[in-house]
């Protein structure tokens, strides 16, 4: 339980700042848009795990850890520069020196830089669909941790993973003017702790 209980908090850290960052800017998430969120990232984690199961009943056990640590460890040193990257830019375009254009970018792609792009629509009302794009951007982290993690139990992770991803969706919704009103992107923290969880599970 501690184990698939540490790992539902981590995937449901970054689902906690982009709700934090819809709340910022207007944007609401009805209670379907926010259920396909935090059963996506559950479901790809159980679905992930399961077939982690059956790949370490053919490939060696040392083959699987090796491999799923070096995918969590690049994961999270992604979600660090990423972090990076958002603030440089941000610094740069707020002293008139660059104009960071992503308008012709693949929609995961901007979602994976800035959550708030998945209102495609503008309409400050985030639908299902537009839902599981978020979704969609987010779900690597579940399948990495999920293949990397081989003695998962996968119905008891995806259990936990819904009921915090739910539970941040909720959190991220009331806090986010005020996480947004520190002026800092803290998705840095995520990909700490999954480097972190790389080398400890």
């Amino acid at each position: 339980m501690q184990k698939e209980l540490f790992i539902a908090v981590i995937l449901c850290f970054d689902t906690y700042l982009a709700a934090a960052a819809y709340c910022n800017s207007g944007i609401r998430i009805p209670a379907i848009s926010a259920g396909v969120i935090a059963f996506s990232g559950a479901a790809v984690l159980g679905i992930s795990s399961c077939f982690s199961h059956i790949l370490g009943e053919v490939a060696p056990a040392k083959i699987l850890h090796f491999s799923g640590t070096a995918i969590l460890v690049a994961i999270g040193l992604l979600t660090v520069f990423k972090s990076v990257f958002r603030r440089i830019a941000d610094v740069i375009r707020k002293n008139g020196g660059m104009s960071l254009k992503i308008g012709n970018s693949p929609l995961v792609f901007k979602i994976y830089l800035d959550e708030t792009a998945a209102d495609i629509d503008h309409s400050k009302v985030l639908s299902a669909a537009e839902a599981g794009a978020l979704a969609l951007a987010g779900s690597l982290d579940s399948a990495a941790i999920g293949l990397s993690c081989g003695d998962l139990a996968p119905l008891k992770a995806s259990v936990l993973t819904f009921l915090c991803g739910t539970a941040a969706l909720f959190l991220g919704n009331i806090t986010g003017r005020r996480i947004s009103a520190l002026g800092i992107d803290l998705s840095w923290i995520g990909g700490i702790m999954l480097i972190v969880f790389a080398f400890i599970q």
